[in-house]
């Protein structure tokens, strides 16, 4: 049976570095990092939050076409709304694959800093832009409250595995990512 598996997480936490290790040690794997798929919507740069409805609509076509041939998805997406997340989990169950609900989680105040740090390797245009949009929406305090709205959804999904992060970890997130996505049911 498919999977779709999706990392939710705050912003900067390690959800695209671990999708995209995964992605490459299972090939066949669609790795749908959204933020990597929304500069291929005109006027993304201009428009961040309209383009957000349009490319969630894409990225749910493109996981309905690759569930539907029987092949893996990874989403490593920030999904702060519960409706957000059963769109997803509804695309899952259409297409006959199993939904498993991963969430990548620091304490609010490390998840601020790790995210603050996000831009000092040379990030591609797309995170560059992330950065901007959370900097022109309060920044920290932007930040923080999405960790918060975030915290209360995973309450209300019981399915949810949390992995803890720290940052620097990728080693020991990965594996424990794995060790999860390899447990028999």
């Amino acid at each position: 049976m498919p999977r779709f598996i999706h990392l939710n997480g705050p912003p900067g936490i390690g959800k695209s570095t671990l999708a995209q290790m995964y992605a490459d040690d299972h090939p066949g794997v669609l790795n749908l990092d959204i933020d990597r798929v929304r500069p291929l919507i005109g006027g993304w740069r201009d428009r961040f939050a309209e383009t957000g409805a349009i490319v969630r609509s894409v990225a749910l076509g493109m996981a309905a076409a690759q569930l539907s041939g029987g092949r893996d998805v990874i989403m490593p997406q920030y999904l702060g709304k519960l409706i957000e997340i059963e769109r997803f989990e509804a695309v899952a169950r259409e297409n006959g694959a199993e939904y498993r609900e991963i969430a990548l989680m620091d304490t609010k105040e490390q998840s601020l800093a790790r995210f603050g740090r996000r831009g000092e390797h040379g990030e591609p245009a797309w995170h560059r832009q992330v950065l901007q949009v959370v900097e022109q929406g309060g920044g920290p305090v932007l930040l923080a409250r999405m960790h918060d709205q975030l915290t209360r959804v995973l309450a209300a999904r019981l399915q949810v595995i949390v992995v803890a992060t720290t940052e620097g970890a990728v080693g020991p997130a990965y594996r424990a990512l794995t060790a999860i996505l390899d447990a028999v049911p």
